[in-house]
């Protein structure tokens, strides 16, 4: 196809919301997921940019005040080359994309050169912001109007296009975003018009993000208390009687693992239970999985004792893989799950239950204590002595579970139902996250703690500048062995004690500090 007839691609400019990645809209995340090109500003969230296609051609704008790694026109010119050579390009833009974000400008850019666009609005920092830091910016009774200002005009040039007048006189709400830089001759243009001394202001710095903060108190001295309390760019000034009601409905920041740093090394299909329950209760999570199930290398060896499945009067399971894992092959295999109908089966914990019932299935046994030499002790306390035992699980095991069956008296075919690799992009990211302070680790099986210390060179320091948590003895073992610190047990194996344990540990410490 010739360049004359060469089909024209489309962008769409899309607001990415204030910082937190879940304010994005629904089809904002459809367009990201989607696009052939992302374009992104210097605040947009990895955790939004790893929604993007793994093809999709990445481009960093970086445009930030003092640090423009792309010039507006250079940003512009790039749009228009990616649309004119056919590309579905999402440009990621901070907060709303018509609310100070020039996105007027790269829309007209597209327009004169005939590359079809569309916007998709996002959440503005200028409401998301305040509603975080538990500041309604209209209230019945109180406030019924919002003005939003630029704070990046200086307000002593002589030809402003900021009424200060005009705002002075305002009854309502007033914010000012990128405003920071000039915030004591901000609050100076107003009140030497007439905003009385004592009117509530607030001042919110990276807003919707784990690492908001807030300051408040009257409007002539918030420049200097948000300087005292070392507030930065970027941050939204937030003027008004609204600005009182902080207090009281404050919600985001007094959550009880606010600011927490929290690196989780599960496998990324896995860890998502552990990462909304952990985010729920105010955390920053870092995915670094250390581990990546990936199905059976050499799937012959559990094909065959599947399709030999009456030879068994039990399989036991130590983990939901190795549920899933059988689930795979049966599948791939053809076998219909009524074959399985004569076995018993035993677990060992409710998450591993769960994965059975999934495939139809209720165990027989389930120890109170999730370990294998609890399963083993269950059996012997109900007089349960299993004569032909499949055990399908990962190519790295522990022997305890075999090694008790057999002394029993049973036959044990230890079958690998599902394999294990580590992710080779952790170790840097890990290592740049631990830089930058991580304040607890979480490790839910050996294996995480063994290739995490791979990952990092062999050496647990960058580890242990953290608080470690364990989900169990055995786990608590590995990292012993390997010179990790062990800071906090879980007292129940599970993710819920994981969680449960870092709340008390953060409970404690704030208790006694």
């Amino acid at each position: 196809m010739s360049d004359s007839t060469k089909e024209v691609g489309k962008v769409y400019l899309v607001g990415a919301g204030p910082g937190d990645p879940g304010l994005i809209t629904v089809k904002g995340l459809e367009s990201l997921r989607t696009a052939d090109a992302v374009v992104y500003d210097r605040l947009a969230s990895p955790k939004l940019l790893a929604q993007a296609r793994s093809d999709a051609e990445l481009y960093d704008a970086g445009k930030g005040r003092d640090n423009h790694r792309m010039t507006q026109t250079e940003i512009n010119d790039l749009l228009v080359e990616l649309g004119l050579n056919g590309k579905s390009v999402c440009r990621l833009k901070g907060g709303d994309p018509f609310v100070f974000g020039r996105g007027g400008e790269e829309a007209l850019e597209l327009s004169a050169a005939g590359v079809p666009w569309e916007v998709v609005p996002g959440i503005s920092s200028t409401i998301a912001a305040p509603a975080y830091a538990g500041i309604p910016v209209t209230q019945r009774g109180m406030s019924t109007s919002l003005t939003i200002v630029t704070g990046s005009e200086d307000p002593k040039k002589p030809d402003s296009n900021i009424n200060w007048e005009a705002l002075s006189g305002l009854s309502g709400t007033l914010v000012f975003v990128m405003g920071w830089k000039g915030m004591h001759d901000i609050v100076e243009a107003l009140t030497s018009r007439g905003v009385p001394n004592d009117r509530p202001a607030a001042l919110v710095q990276w807003g919707t993000t784990a690492q908001q903060r807030v300051v408040t108190g009257p409007i002539d001295e918030i420049a200097t208390r948000g300087v005292e309390a070392g507030i930065g760019a970027p941050v939204a000034l937030v003027i008004g009687e609204v600005a009182g009601l902080r207090e009281a409905m404050a919600w985001f920041d007094t959550r009880p693992l606010f600011g927490k740093r929290i690196l989780v090394t599960r496998a990324r299909s896995q860890a998502s239970k552990l990462v909304k329950q952990l985010e729920a209760l105010g955390a920053e999570v870092f995915e670094y999985p250390t581990i990546e199930i990936v199905p059976v290398h050499d799937p012959e060896p559990l094909d065959q004792s599947l399709r030999n499945i009456e030879k068994y009067d039990w399989m036991m399971f130590t983990s939901s893989n190795a549920v899933r894992g059988v689930s795979a092959r049966m599948k791939a295999l053809g076998i219909d799950s009524r074959s399985l109908s004569k076995l018993k089966f035993a677990v060992n914990g409710p998450s591993t239950a769960r994965a059975l019932g999934e495939i139809g299935f209720n165990a027989d046994a389930i120890p109170d204590q999730y370990l294998a030499s609890a399963m083993i002790e269950l059996l012997r306390e109900r007089g349960i002595r299993p004569k032909n035992v499949l055990f399908p699980r990962s190519e790295i095991g522990r022997e305890t579970l075999a090694n008790g069956l057999r002394e029993m008296g049973a036959n044990v075919d230890e079958i690998t139902s599902y394999s294990t690799e580590t992710p080779n992009h952790t170790g840097a990211l890990a290592t740049e996250a631990y830089e930058q302070g991580i304040d607890f680790t979480t490790f839910t099986s050996s294996s995480t703690i063994r290739n995490l210390v791979k990952l990092l060179g062999g050496s647990p320091e960058l580890i242990n500048t953290s608080k470690t948590v364990m989900i169990g003895p055995i786990t608590a073992e590995t990292a012993e062995e390997l010179k990790v610190n062990i800071d906090i047990q879980a007292e129940e194996q599970s993710i819920a004690g994981i969680v449960d344990a870092i709340l008390s540990h953060v409970s404690g410490a704030d208790s006694h500090g």
